[in-house]
């Protein structure tokens, strides 16, 4: 049987791109233990070198610590609810990313000097807002053409609903 390779805190650490502090603290939070401590050091080998690529990964999408624990350590029941409950949560995020984003670059593209003012697509968004349709509905209205540089500001109106005398009514 080959022996199992340890690695120190250090190098540990330098293979997931933390801090030897941040290993540290995972321990402490429960999220991985040192394989063995040699001279007082932790000793890391390949699966605990895994859990804590894992762990860094969750962090870098954002995750929490209690996400990664949860993964790690609960039923397959309990950290399943716990993962869809954050991508249901990160799809709801996408989302409003994506309107600001189509609203962002429409106001880039529009020929008016202060579409605020001037856009028939702000104003009627803006307008909406007003009349109470949340930002999370404005933001669903996904798919809208933002016109192309030159167009003049009558551009096919991107907010058009069915019902609304737009073209896909006819």
């Amino acid at each position: 049987m080959a022996t199992m390779e340890l690695v120190e805190i250090g190098e540990a650490a330098r293979r997931v791109g933390a801090n030897a502090s941040a290993l540290r603290y995972y321990e402490e939070r429960g999220l991985v233990m040192p394989a063995a401590r040699r001279g007082g050091r932790r000793m890391y080998g390949p699966e605990e070198l895994r859990r804590l690529a894992f762990v860094q990964l969750m962090r870098h999408l954002g995750m929490s610590l209690d996400d990664a624990r949860a993964v790690l350590h609960d039923s397959s029941d309990r950290w399943r609810a716990s993962v869809r409950d954050t991508v249901a949560s990160l799809d709801a995020l996408i989302a409003r990313a994506e309107g600001a984003r189509h609203f962002l670059r429409h106001a880039l593209e529009c020929p008016a000097e202060h579409p605020v003012a001037e856009c028939p697509f702000m104003i009627e968004a803006l307008d909406r807002r007003l009349a109470g349709v949340s930002f999370e509905e404005l933001a669903a209205e996904g798919g809208h053409e933002v016109p192309p540089p030159g167009k003049g500001l009558f551009w096919p109106h991107p907010l058009r609903r069915p019902g609304t005398g737009g073209e896909g009514d006819r």
